[in-house]
């Protein structure tokens, strides 16, 4: 790990919890290969609401486990969520974690409303770092109490869903209901298709700050790879074919049938 002294404390971090000695500095881990891009872009997470935009590959989950570990020093009693839309990516992402920054286990749990209610409430109570889908997360703002304004840091995977009812818009809203000073990170691959959405995105999840990259971009162009696309078309077999038809028979003008 190398540790890197703060230059300045953000004036949006709450001071109630805040341990001022782990507060003189934040870590990042240089037990993978240092990414000039990857390193600016957590030195603003920490400090501002942000969405990161990414091509797929290029690190998200690395970023969001840096800035959750830092989190997880800074406020030794406050809770870390990170938020995924399913069971297999929460899976998936408290794995990557762990291989990051070695959050210790005993202190994260998993939460995707597999277990009845009253364990859950023992969990927020006894765990401090929590992966989780956003309805589970919703449901437990309301049944736990004081847990919203516990949240320090929240980790927003596939952020572009954060759309009108969303359960990832719900959870914000309960949130702010009892706390104003928590840190958000969104992370998508793809923000959205129009400014319009993107615009959405931001307002939804109180994002104050953007930090988007592509594959031409030139601090991530020496880490994009040439990709070999290769295309298959497998027959749809008969059943399939007979359920195509039975489709189009009932939905499509028979003059625009098309079966092969």
């Amino acid at each position: 790990m190398n540790t890197q002294v703060l230059r300045e404390f953000s004036e949006n971090i709450d001071t109630e919890g805040f341990d001022l000695q782990a507060g003189q500095t934040w870590i990042y881990p240089t037990n993978y290969p240092v990414r000039d891009y990857q390193f600016n872009i957590v030195s603003e997470c920490l400090f501002k609401n942000t969405l990161v935009s990414l091509p797929t590959g290029l690190g998200k989950t690395f970023i969001a486990a840096v800035v959750m570990y830092n989190f997880y020093r800074w406020y030794p009693s406050g809770k870390i969520v990170f938020m995924a839309p399913t069971k297999p990516l929460v899976k998936q992402q408290i794995e990557a974690c762990y291989d990051i920054m070695a959050i210790p286990k005993e202190a994260t749990a998993e939460l995707t409303g597999t277990k009845a209610q009253v364990s859950r409430r023992d969990i927020w109570m006894s765990k401090r770092v929590f992966f989780i889908t956003p309805q589970v997360l919703q449901n437990d703002i309301s049944s736990v109490p004081g847990l919203g304004k516990q949240i320090k840091c929240i980790v927003i995977d596939e952020a572009h869903k954060a759309k009108r009812n969303h359960a990832y818009c719900e959870v914000l809203r309960q949130i702010t209901e009892s706390n104003k000073h928590f840190r958000v990170l969104g992370l998508s691959a793809t923000p959205g298709s129009t400014i319009i959405d993107v615009s959405e995105i931001i307002t939804n999840l109180l994002i104050s700050h953007l930090e988007i990259r592509t594959d031409d971009s030139p601090d991530v162009l020496p880490y994009v790879f040439e990709r070999s696309l290769e295309k298959i078309v497998v027959p749809l077999g008969e059943k399939l074919q007979s359920v195509k038809a039975d489709y189009l028979q009932k939905n499509i003008p028979e003059s625009l049938w098309q079966i092969e």
